[in-house]
């Protein structure tokens, strides 16, 4: 599988504070948030469209594409948004957690979820409005 160059996935193996807080356990969990945020704004969509909801209603689609957009990426950049938000990190098992204890570490950490987190609430409000504006009955 080939990607352009540039947009591939960071490829990081460790800790390193505003890049990187998870391993692929983690990532593997948020891809699967991912893929069911996704499955779940599709069925959505296709329900209120189907039964001719009034277009305002597909607004709805901001909360379920904002947070599969959260998941993947989430997965994508192999940083959890709310371990940087809480100053952990977490390589291992899924559940095990250890602290960041660097303050400038723990504020880039803090940087970056909130980056993730705006990305998610953009692609989330792209995907409620577009879906709103469709002319479709």
């Amino acid at each position: 599988m080939s990607t352009m160059p540039g947009l591939s996935p960071i490829n990081v193996v460790s800790y390193e504070s505003g890049v990187c807080n998870i391993g692929p356990e983690e990532i593997a969990r948020r891809r699967r948030v991912g893929h069911a945020g996704l499955i779940v704004s599709l069925a959505l969509f296709g329900l209120l469209v189907a039964f001719a909801a009034p277009h305002w209603m597909r607004l709805a689609l901001v909360l379920t594409a904002g947070g599969s957009a959260s998941g993947y990426l989430q997965a994508w950049f192999h940083f959890c948004a709310g371990f940087g938000s809480s100053g952990v990190y977490n390589f291992g098992p899924v559940g095990t957690v250890q602290q960041v204890v660097d303050p400038a570490a723990r504020a880039r950490d803090r940087l970056k979820s909130l980056e993730i987190g705006l990305a998610s609430l953009a692609i989330g409000l792209a995907t409620g409005i577009g879906a709103a504006l469709l002319p479709i009955r």
